[in-house]
């Protein structure tokens, strides 16, 4: 080989070399970019689940407790005849073929009526008569469009209280917050024999309507 021929080799290695050194520094820099951008995807995965969690956690110590609720095991089924019940007001139990329709009431309502409600997953939330009427507002104001049933009721030991199927929670009055909590766990909840039936078309509490069903 003559020496032009040899110099001519020694460069195209030099520039292979080159080229291959060139090739290895950027595979090198994109690792280096990539691991940046993983760990800062990480980075920000791992905040906005340690936000979503505090957020998560705060938001149920924040919750109000249900944990006075009271349960009761109670009979279902249809009677023409008046029911004593042993919740006041009735928490469940055998009630009036027709069911109240849900809404708000002035004066206080037949109970066997109320009861059908709740064994179809309205809620009833019952306040003294004496209670100031800004209050009485206030509380027509917290209910739901529908499966509700709201009245004045004589004899009650709190200023107001919430009951449904099975539940029911005295409340310290129309600002307590778990009012609404409970509404949220039990209208329509699990514990109402038949969740979805009709809660209109049936009674204003002034009419027996005979022959309603279940």
């Amino acid at each position: 080989m003559s020496p032009s021929g040899s110099a001519s080799k020694q460069a195209r290695d030099s520039a292979r070399d080159k080229v291959t050194q060139l090739r290895k520094a950027q595979m090198r820099a994109e690792r280096r970019r990539s691991i940046a951008v993983w760990s800062a995807t990480a980075t920000v995965a791992v905040l906005v689940a340690g936000i979503i969690t505090f957020s998560i956690v705060r938001e149920q110590q924040n919750k109000p407790s249900l944990k006075q609720v009271a349960t009761y095991t109670v009979e279902q089924g249809h009677t023409d005849k008046p029911v004593t019940y042993p919740q006041t007001p009735p928490a469940g139990g055998e009630h009036a073929p027709a069911w109240l329709n849900c809404a708000t009431y002035d004066k206080p309502v037949p109970n066997e009526n109320a009861v059908h409600s709740m064994e179809h997953g309205a809620v009833w939330i019952t306040y003294r008569s004496d209670l100031p009427a800004a209050q009485v507002t206030q509380l027509r104001k917290a209910m739901p469009d529908t499966y509700a049933v709201l009245s004045p009721f004589e004899g009650l030991k709190a200023p107001v209280v919430a009951s449904a199927w099975g539940r029911q929670l005295p409340l310290t009055g129309v600002n307590d917050p778990r009012l609404a909590e409970f509404i949220r766990e039990f209208r329509q909840g699990p514990q109402a024999p038949e969740p979805g039936a009709a809660c209109s078309g049936g009674t204003d509490g002034t009419s027996a309507a005979p022959g309603m069903g279940s």
